[in-house]
């Protein structure tokens, strides 16, 4: 029964519960309501909530237990679901962690009013929705256009990592440069989930897709007008409270709003539109753009104050060309996802792989992943060949694909795709074979460790080995987490 529902509503009163029930069920939004000891019976049997509500709305009845123990308990239950607070209450003081204070996302008068509900629910619904996606990924999962971690064993990559590592704990401004499909939001990802931050949410807000006209209302929210009758709604900056605000597309902000950035930034205050009220953000802010913000300032499209503070640590993403060696390593990780989402799987033979290799990829790895599942489609289960790659991407000769054997593609590449089905080819030249299966040994680990974001149970776990041989392992191979 609470799986199909999308409101919890925790209340004492029966009356008034169920009145908020009615409402809520008219409106299109299916509740279930519940005494906050029934809630508790439920929750004790269900250690894990089940992840499917927009949002909890808890009624103004703290007789026995205190709010803040009321959202610990809701934080343990379910992490991801925001909490509606209505009526009376206590209003959360400095002394609550951020982790539980960023959970309240309003107030709810009783009886509510049909536009501040519907508002309140649009606010839970996206706010829900930011922690979902955020949580998949931390967990091993990720949306469907992420990859996992940072996949890719070049030096470009490791370098990447490491400064990742270093900048994690530092609750400190970061800019990410680079271009279009280089995995900037990854990047962000993984500063936010390896911070003291992790616990709270990682709100994206992609400012090119967002009109110029609503952006600044999309970040900073709107106050009340009472004239027209709409109620005060929270923007992406409430949302992140306690959290890591993304901003991507940060070259594409409009100038007007520019300042409003700054002065979030450098005093940690911003104003909603058409508010008085001064509030204050706990959060962190990672930016990222494709553009050449330096030459915008020069031609007067950016403001330079913001740039000096965006530009606390810069982070470059390198491109797709600049770490050609990663290309079977990254088709691996498509191939694997299609598989796991049980949309189709495909191969690459040798020729093909090595055809891809020496593409330019303007479109960098989102364009590596949509050619991939493009072939999956057109090409479902096969192995793709030169010949069925479309046109642009065919880089070698007739002679050529005849030479192209695994010893090339595995000079400091990953095989294409690791199955106890596939027969490797042997060199007409021969092989080291010994230092053949150390590097692929070595080269698995590394990714299942990243896989598994430095865990080394987990993964072990991918590899099918125990702990301790993992550890000796890494120990031989001189492997860090």
């Amino acid at each position: 029964m609470w799986q199909a529902v999308k409101v919890l509503v925790i209340d004492d009163d029966e009356r008034r519960r169920h009145d908020l029930k009615v409402i809520l069920d008219f409106l299109g939004e299916p509740a279930v309501a519940s005494g906050y000891r029934e809630w508790q019976e439920v929750a004790a049997r269900n250690s894990r909530g089940p992840q499917e509500f927009a949002a909890v709305i808890i009624a103004d009845c703290y007789k026995q237990q205190s709010l803040k123990t009321r959202i610990q308990q809701l934080w343990e239950w379910d992490r991801g679901c925001p909490v509606i607070l209505a009526g009376e209450h206590q209003d959360p003081d400095e002394s609550w962690e951020p982790y539980l204070r960023h959970l309240i996302i309003g107030n709810l008068p009783l009886p509510p009013t049909y536009g501040t509900l519907l508002d309140i629910l649009h606010r839970a619904q996206h706010y829900r929705n930011a922690v979902a996606a955020g949580n998949a990924h931390a967990h091993g999962g990720r949306p469907p256009h992420l990859f996992r971690s940072l996949v890719g064993s070049s030096r470009k990559i490791q370098d990447l990592r490491k400064i990742i590592e270093s900048l994690a704990d530092r609750d400190m401004t970061v800019l990410i440069a680079g271009e279009s499909g280089t995995g900037k939001e990854v990047v962000a990802r993984n500063l936010h989930y390896r911070s003291p931050r992790s616990k709270g949410p990682f709100v994206p807000v992609d400012c090119r897709a967002i009109p110029e006209e609503l952006l600044e209302a999309e970040l900073f929210g709107q106050a009340e007008n009472t004239d027209a009758g709409t109620p005060p709604r929270g923007g992406r900056i409430q949302m992140a409270e306690g959290g890591t605000l993304f901003l991507n597309g940060v070259g594409d902000i409009p100038l007007d709003v520019q300042p409003k950035v700054l002065r979030l930034l450098q005093a940690g205050t911003y104003q909603r539109v058409g508010g008085s009220e001064i509030e204050r953000a706990d959060l962190r802010i990672v930016a990222a753009s494709h553009h050449d913000l330096e030459t915008m300032i020069q031609t007067g499209k950016f403001d330079e104050q913001l740039y000096f503070s965006l530009n606390a640590f810069t982070i470059e993403t390198p491109a797709l060309r600049d770490r050609t060696e990663d290309v079977p390593l990254l088709i691996n990780e498509v191939v694997a996802r299609l598989e796991g989402e049980k949309r189709g799987s495909i191969r690459f033979n040798s020729a093909a792989i090595m055809s891809l290799c020496r593409h330019p990829w303007p479109g960098n790895v989102r364009e590596l992943a949509n050619l991939v599942e493009r072939m999956a489609i057109t090409n479902p289960y096969g192995v793709i060949g030169v010949s069925d790659l479309p046109s642009k991407y065919r880089h070698l000769e007739a002679e050529e694909k005849e030479r192209a054997t695994v010893e090339e593609l595995t000079t400091g590449y990953q095989p294409t795709m690791v199955s106890m089905a596939d027969r490797a080819l042997l060199p007409e030249s021969g092989i080291d074979l010994k230092e053949y299966l150390s590097n692929l040994e070595r080269n698995l680990i590394q990714q299942a460790l990243a896989d598994a974001g430095g865990v080394v149970a987990r993964a072990a776990d991918h590899l099918t080995i125990r702990r301790t041989t993992l550890v000796e392992k890494m120990r031989k191979y001189g492997l860090q987490r």
